[in-house]
């Protein structure tokens, strides 16, 4: 596996609509889409920073992961999401290299992308994402 580029880094917000304003008035960047993924009960907007999207999340749910991120420890950075050639394959090497693992293989995340995230306690703390 090789990681191509930082992809995203996923930001847990409260409320996407107030947050946007954050991104938009202050930093001067554009939010290119929104979208829902209903699988992961969250709702996404976009901003690119250069070739680094900035995507911020916002929980459709209480169930939804996000939703007890923020109960657990507020709003920030949830996770980084880097890019590879093959989510499945990637899974798999950092399986093999003893990492844990949160999806055995890829699923449909948000912009169409195929993602898979290893766990944060094999990652020195990290959520990470894997993207194709």
């Amino acid at each position: 596996m090789k990681a191509n580029y930082i992809e995203h880094i996923g930001i847990a917000v409260k409320n996407i609509d107030e947050a946007k304003k954050y991104y938009e008035e202050v930093l001067g960047l554009q939010c290119y889409n929104t979208e829902i993924v209903a699988d992961q009960k969250v709702k996404t907007a976009f901003f690119k920073v250069g070739e680094t999207k900035i995507e911020l999340l916002e929980a459709t749910s209480n169930e939804s992961p996000i939703a007890k991120f923020i109960n657990k420890r507020g709003e920030g950075i949830h996770h980084i999401a880097f890019a590879v050639d093959d989510t499945n394959a990637a899974l798999k090497h950092a399986e093999d290299k003893g990492i844990r693992t949160i999806d055995k293989t890829a699923r449909k995340g948000a912009e169409g992308l195929n993602i898979g995230f290893l766990h944060p306690k094999s990652t020195k703390g990290v959520l990470t994402e894997l993207c194709s």
